[in-house]
């Protein structure tokens, strides 16, 4: 027996030599075309070699470098060539320039190939790599390689330690042959086979009385062995064993499953029938491979009401974590309603519903017994018979929606079916909830700050457990958290609620009648809350209209109140009849004043004007002439009759509040029919969208002649308007009339005194031609005080206009900056009852100044119909 272990030890022997020595000859090709790649890629993706191949003598700067790469990378030679295959390198000089010798079509399609080719330098082993350009263009080719003298070198060099290893394991095999078989002598003691027998029984004895169960498979996935403990537990046959695995009757799937994929496993759980089963597998090595595994089965079914519990309470953390994060996404008050009920459906109830009272919706605190509205409504199914969203409900006092809604606590009940409180709010539908499957229920109130704001409610159809205690817990949970989100919620509505109404009340609700303009215009407040933009249409006189527009930073109520506080300011200010840098002027002097008295709310904030900016323009119908300044304001856009649009050109200011910097007026003339469009930054800037690519669009939408104030307005905003503004946003758009000489009278008065009955006489005849003979009584005497006023106490030259408009104006021009006063003149006073009767016979008059002087301007009615 020895000598035929010996015999077969040697023929094994044999055989690994020769299988060593074709294994070594193909690991060293496979070695050598490894090497060529790696080392072809590597010199193909290195920094500045695509930028070598376009200059203009390539091979200067490459040679030497792919010499140093071949000798450090112990390669024979590294060849770097264009597309045609022209060499840029070789390891020697004068291969230079000549054609590569092998296949590069391959390789200018991208792809790497090796090959065995005779080359330059003898039999060689190489391989092809493309470069290739961003683009994905190749635009050369790097081969590298190896011969194969210097290949078959290597193997011969192995050769002898080859041959000494296979001697050496021949001489340990022989000598541990004979080492085991006299070990094994030793440990069986001489044991027949009866004794080994014996043996074998006591431990079978063993394997079947141990209370752990043990499968032993082999590598054929047949079942060799399971003992008693094992079959209990899987519920396995006695003929099992020598069966197939997938084939053994009664044998869990997930149990075959693990059997037969030969895994380790380590205290693995499986759910086998009613049973919790703890799995160990390792495979067996059966003469040093593996064959089969040895399964080891424990018993732990015990352990499975505690991993219930742990993976309800992890659910349910699970759940509260996500509703933190899903509930409160908005500010709105029905959106984070319907977060609620999205959240819980179907991972905590089958339907939830979301009653809020009515003034919760409007961002009010509600009152005791306040009627509910459903907001939301979720469910694993849409034909239930809850009630729809949107109805008002008024729970009876029986029901626990009305109960949790007065006490604040929440209700459970297991059993709707026996719960008649809650069937008398609406019997038959109460009958049709039980009939369509719903059986239990959790009211939960939303309570925030000691406020309840409505009624959560969870339904249970699927499930066919009612809710229990646990659940009640996990419901006020939910709840509460989402009742400070929905608290938040109706606290914001409030507040932009209050800051809207405020703001809308502070813009003008009606533009007022003028003739100057025609006149289209919009407003929209951010969708985060609303801001202090406005705009405004002024009547001034002699026909003149002052058109405003002005941003205020911020958002919220302070910035609604302080644009009302500006925008009553101008409508003072042009009461003055101020030119509109001087306008700008007294503005930024307010915005200082306000700055400086609101510096503190007495709790250290500050809550003075951040900043604010306006735009002031006059535009005067008898010249056409349009006189605007502008405060830190993005420029008008003006649109002639033809349709060429472009921004207005006008010098800049600093915004309102700076103070220290003079304002500039800037004079325009606008033919009849051209447009005036004022606007804030609200409708050309954007996150999306750069100031100057909003200013060309809106300049590009209005190049189109023939529209009306409103079609310009229209088109702009179907344009412009972004779905959900983050700023404010008001466009103004005035198209421009002009008052005709039809309608203008004018005359230059001599400096004495008898020309006041020429202009009367003159007047008198004007208003005839007007049919206003009814105004001419009236006219002659403010004419009489006004020009003897102009001729006695002011400077030439005097001038005299009609304007015949929605009223009759009466201008008198003189060269004197001094304004007259009225006042009540004593009974011995010569004179001071001439401005007196102005002002009783006119509807309005007033001053204003001019470079030229001053001007004094009294207003009637006109006449109405007969």
């Amino acid at each position: 027996m020895f000598v035929l272990q010996v015999a077969i030890v040697v023929l094994l022997a044999a055989g690994a030599l020769l299988a060593l020595v074709l294994q070594s000859r193909h690991d060293i090709d496979r070695e050598a075309r490894s090497r060529s790649v790696a080392v072809a890629e590597t010199f193909a993706h290195s920094l500045g070699l695509q930028e070598a191949l376009r200059t203009s003598d390539p091979s200067a700067v490459l040679q030497p470098l792919a010499e140093a790469t071949r000798k450090d990378a112990g390669v024979d030679f590294i060849v770097v060539m264009n597309t045609d295959g022209i060499r840029y390198t070789h390891p020697q000089p004068d291969r230079i320039g000549k054609r590569f010798v092998g296949t590069i079509e391959p390789s200018l399609a991208g792809q790497v190939h090796t090959e065995s080719v005779q080359g330059p330098l003898g039999k060689e082993i190489q391989a092809v790599v493309p470069v290739t350009a961003p683009d994905g263009k190749v635009v050369g080719l790097v081969s590298a390689g190896l011969t194969v003298k210097n290949v078959s070198g290597v193997l011969d060099r192995q050769l002898p330690v080859i041959l000494l290893a296979i001697a050496t394991g021949l001489a340990l095999a022989t000598g541990g042959t004979a080492l085991i078989s006299r070990r094994l002598r030793r440990q069986t003691h001489g044991l027949g086979t009866q004794e080994m027998t014996r043996m074998y029984e006591h431990h079978d004895a063993v394997l079947h009385s141990v209370r752990e169960g043990v499968l032993i498979t082999d590598g054929e996935g047949r079942l060799l062995l399971a003992n008693d403990e094992a079959k209990r537990l899987l519920g396995l046959p006695d003929d099992a064993e020598g069966r197939p695995i997938g084939e053994v009757p009664g044998l869990d799937r997930r149990m075959a499953d693990l059997l037969m994929s030969r895994r380790v496993a380590t205290d693995e759980v499986l759910e086998t029938g009613d049973r919790l089963l703890v799995v160990n597998q390792r495979p067996t090595h059966t003469r040093g491979r593996a064959e089969g595994t040895a399964v080891t089965i424990r018993d732990s079914t015990e352990m499975r009401l505690l991993t219930s519990r742990a993976e309800t309470a992890r659910r349910r953390l699970k759940l509260l974590y996500d509703a933190g994060v899903d509930i409160g996404t908005t500010l709105d008050v029905e959106r984070t309603a319907e977060e609620l009920a999205a959240v819980t459906v179907p991972r905590f109830a089958d339907y939830v519903t979301v009653d809020l009272a009515d003034a919760v919706l409007d961002g009010d605190e509600p009152g005791p017994g306040a009627d509910m509205r459903r907001t939301a409504v979720a469910g694993i199914r849409s034909d239930h018979p809850l009630y729809p969203r949107g109805r008002l409900i008024d729970f009876l006092p029986s029901t626990p929606q009305a109960r949790g809604y007065g006490t604040g606590e929440a209700e459970l009940v297991t059993d709707l079916a026996q719960a008649p409180g809650w069937q008398a709010q609406d019997p038959p539908r109460a009958r049709a909830i039980v009939e369509y499957g719903i059986h239990s229920l959790i009211a939960a109130p939303l309570t925030a700050r000691g406020v309840v704001l409505g009624v959560v409610n969870f339904w249970r159809s699927q499930k066919p457990e009612p809710f229990d205690e646990d659940d009640l817990s996990l419901a006020e949970e939910l709840v509460a958290r989402a009742a400070v989100s929905m608290d938040n919620a109706r606290r914001y509505t409030r507040e932009h609620a209050l800051a809207e109404t405020l703001q809308r009340s502070l813009l003008p609700r009606a533009l007022p009648e003028q003739s100057a303009v025609d006149v289209a215009h919009f407003y929209l407040p951010a969708q985060s809350g609303v801001g202090g933009d406005w705009f405004d249409v002024i009547p001034l006189p002699g026909s003149r209209v002052a058109l405003v527009v002005g941003d205020v930073v911020g958002h919220g109520l302070h910035a609604a109140a302080t644009m009302g506080r500006l925008r009553t300011a101008v409508h003072n200010f042009s009461s003055l009849d101020l030119p509109p840098d001087d306008l700008l002027a007294r503005l930024d002097d307010l915005v200082q004043r306000i700055d400086h008295d609101d510096t503190g709310d007495g709790e250290g904030n500050n809550v003075g004007v951040l900043g604010a900016t306006c735009l002031y323009a006059v535009y005067d119908p008898v010249s056409q002439l349009c006189t605007m300044a502008r405060a830190g304001h993005l420029p008008p856009l003006m649109v002639t009759p033809d349709g060429t649009a472009r921004l207005v050109e006008l010098p800049t200011g600093p915004p309102l509040g700076l103070g220290g910097m003079p304002f500039e007026t800037a004079e325009l003339y606008l033919e009849e029919g051209s447009q005036l469009v004022l606007y804030t930054d609200g409708l050309v800037e954007e996150r999306s969208r750069d100031i100057a690519e909003g200013l060309e669009l809106l300049r590009t939408t209005l190049s189109r002649s023939g529209r009306d104030p409103r079609e310009s307005c229209r088109a702009v905003l179907d344009i412009l308007l972004p779905d959900r503004p983050s700023d404010d946003v008001a466009l103004l758009v005035a198209r421009t009339r002009t008052l005709g000489p039809d309608r203008v009278a004018q005359w230059d008065v001599p400096p004495d005194p008898s020309a006041v009955g020429v202009v009367r006489n003159a007047a008198a005849g004007k208003l005839e031609e007007w049919g206003l003979g009814e105004l001419g009584f009236a006219t002659e005497l403010i004419l009489s005080e006004l020009v003897t006023n102009a001729l006695r106490h002011g400077r030439a030259p005097v001038r005299v206009r009609l304007l015949h408009d929605h009223t009759l104006t009466c201008e008198v021009w003189d060269g004197s900056s001094t304004a007259p006063h009225l006042r009540y003149a004593a009974t011995t006073d010569e004179g001071g009852r001439g401005l007196f009767l102005v002002a009783q016979l006119s509807e309005h008059w007033g001053t204003r100044y001019t470079p030229e002087g001053k001007v004094i301007w009294a207003e009637q009615v006109l006449p109405g119909p007969s």
